[in-house]
């Protein structure tokens, strides 16, 4: 089984949020995602479009327990992360590094640069200058 390919792509990723509509503009106006139609549902998600067919799903909740841990997060790479941060500072949103330093960036070992942002429930995103 272990040669068994199943060319996987990947599809989506999903967050529960309380109030979708001060997060799904978090999402289109911070990070400029496109959002895109939900295919049955009319209210209740938003959904956007990242890159090619992966999307992010936000989906409206009233109650949720939620543990906002980093190490949980939603990751998206650009190769203008210098123009991304001038963006958020523009914006008076701050950003940290790995450990938790306020407007700083993690240099990882393989020359990757990361930084990571909270969107208005406190639900993390990494951005980062990986190569795709």
């Amino acid at each position: 089984l272990s040669a068994q390919s199943f060319d996987f792509q990947y599809d989506h990723y999903s967050f529960i949020v309380k109030d979708l509509g001060k997060v799904g503009d978090f999402y289109a106006d911070v990070l400029k995602l496109e959002e895109i139609p939900h295919p049955s549902a009319s209210s209740g998600f938003r959904w956007f479009k990242v890159n090619g067919n992966s999307q992010l799903h936000l989906i409206g909740k009233d109650s949720v327990a939620m543990e906002h841990s980093k190490s949980v997060h939603l990751c998206l790479a650009t190769q203008k992360l210098d123009e991304f941060i001038a963006h958020l500072k523009a914006n008076n949103i701050t950003f940290w590094d790995w450990p938790g330093k306020e407007n700083a960036v993690t240099d990882r070992a393989d020359g990757v640069k990361q930084i990571y942002i909270k969107d208005p429930e406190n639900n993390w995103i990494e951005i980062n200058t990986a190569e795709h």
